[in-house]
Parts: structure tokens; sequence; C-alpha cells
């Protein structure tokens, strides 16, 4: 009996952990959506990356979406400038959506684009 319980309480808590280990990668998604214009989003995006001391390397259009490239910059270290990382800015219908984002910059995005 105490057997069978010991089994149920060591299942129900592998199913608990495989659900919590799973709900960040679920609500990941196609990233995150605001209902801005693209121009606004872009312009936000690069107003939030200097501010937090990376370089806009460029902007490139692709069909309805936007790549944006940047990478760190020097910050006065001497220890040059960081590798160039790429985040994109998708157009869908009246949406825009922010894809491959780093979590710190889009905490900022975020509130640049709620204001």
């Amino acid at each position: 009996m105490f057997q069978r319980a010991r089994s149920l309480v060591t299942f129900g808590g592998a199913v608990v952990l495989l659900c919590v280990a799973t709900a960040p990668l679920a609500a990941q998604g196609n990233g995150k959506r605001y209902k801005v214009t693209h121009d606004r989003a872009v312009a936000v995006t690069r107003e939030v990356l200097v501010r937090q001391g990376f370089e806009v390397v460029r902007i490139e259009t692709d069909g309805p979406a936007q790549m944006v490239y940047y990478r760190a910059g020097n910050r006065g270290k001497g220890k040059g400038k960081g590798k160039i990382e790429k985040m994109v800015i998708r157009r869908e219908a009246e949406r825009v959506i922010f894809v491959d984002t780093p979590s710190a910059i889009l905490v900022d995005i975020d509130l640049r684009l709620r204001l």
C-alpha cells in the first residue's frame, strides 16, 4: 500500500516538474505582439538598443519582416565590440511581432510601446 502511494507521489511530482519545465517554452511561441505601426516599432527598437549600449549595424527589409542586426558596443573597456546578433520584427495584419528578441531588450521595448 505504501509502495503504491510512494510511486503515485513520485509520478505526480514528475508530471508537475514536466509541466513547469515546458511552460516557458510554450509561452514564447511566435513572439510578443503589439498593435502599433511598423515604423514606430523599428524606431523604438533602435532607441532601446542604443540606450542599452548596443550598436545598430543595419536594418534589412524582407517582405513583411525587418531584420535588425545589432552588436554590443565597446562600453569603454577596451575589449572590442561584440558579435552581430539579429532580431526580427514581423508585420501581421494590424500587429507587429518581435521574434528572437532577448528578454532584457524586450522589456524596455514593451515599456516604450505601451506609453
